[in-house]
C-alpha cells in the first residue's frame, strides 16, 4: 500500500530524501499545471516547478495539518510566480532603458501543440487579467484546480470566508460583459425573447 502524504511528509522532515522524491513525482504534474496556467509558458513552468520543490524542501520543517502537503504546494507555487514576474517587471524596466538589438529571425522549432496550449493559455489569462491579483490568485486555485475553500485558504494564508467572497467577486467580475460589447443592461433583451 502506498503511503499516504502525511506520513511521507513526516519522513521528508526527517531528512528522508527518499519520501520527498515520493511527494515530488505524486505531485510534480499538478505543479507544473499550476505553473503554466499562471504564466501560459511551458518552460517558465518547468523552471518554476524546480524552485517549487526546493523551496518545499528547505521548508521541510513546517508541520502541515493532515493531508495538506499539496495544498501547501500551491502555496509555495502562489508565491514563487508572485515573484517570477516582479522579477520579469524589473527586467522590463532595466531592457527598455537599453538600446534595442536588431532582432534576428529563430530557427528553433517547437511543437505546433505546445504553440497552440500557450497562446490559449495567454488569452485565458489575458481575460482574468483584470480581475485584483489576490482574486486571480482563488480564482485559479478554486475554479481551474478544484481545490476546497480550506485549501486554498491553506495555501494563500488567509481565512476561508476570505477566500469565499473573492471568488464570488471573482466569478462576478468574469461574467460581466465588456462596456461597449452591445450588451449593456439597459438594452438587453431577456433569452426567452430571442427563442422562435
Amino acid at each position: 500500500m502506498e503511503p499516504d502524504d502525511s506520513s511521507l511528509w513526516a519522513r521528508s522532515r526527517g531528512g528522508d530524501e527518499d519520501a520527498f522524491g515520493l511527494l515530488f513525482e505524486r505531485h510534480a504534474r499538478a505543479i507544473y499545471n499550476f505553473c503554466f496556467r499562471r504564466t501560459g509558458d511551458w518552460a517558465a513552468a518547468e523552471d518554476l516547478l524546480s524552485i517549487v520543490f526546493l523551496e518545499a524542501w528547505r521548508r521541510r520543517d513546517t508541520e502541515l495539518p493532515p493531508e495538506k502537503v499539496l495544498p501547501w504546494l500551491y502555496g509555495i507555487a502562489t508565491n514563487v510566480v508572485r515573484n517570477r514576474r516582479r522579477s520579469e517587471r524589473r527586467y522590463a524596466s532595466a531592457l527598455a532603458r537599453v538600446p534595442r538589438p536588431r532582432v534576428e529571425p529563430g530557427f528553433a522549432e517547437r511543437a505546433d501543440s505546445r504553440l497552440d496550449d500557450e497562446a490559449q493559455m495567454r488569452r485565458v489569462l489575458a481575460s482574468i487579467s483584470g480581475l485584483p491579483r489576490h482574486e486571480q490568485d482563488v480564482f485559479v486555485l478554486c475554479a481551474w484546480f478544484e481545490l476546497s475553500y480550506d485549501d486554498a485558504a491553506l495555501a494563500l494564508g488567509i481565512p476561508v470566508g476570505t477566500v469565499r467572497s473573492r471568488l464570488s467577486r471573482a466569478r462576478a467580475r468574469l461574467r460581466e460583459p465588456a462596456p461597449g460589447s452591445g450588451h449593456e443592461r439597459e438594452t438587453a433583451t431577456a433569452p426567452e425573447a430571442l427563442e422562435p
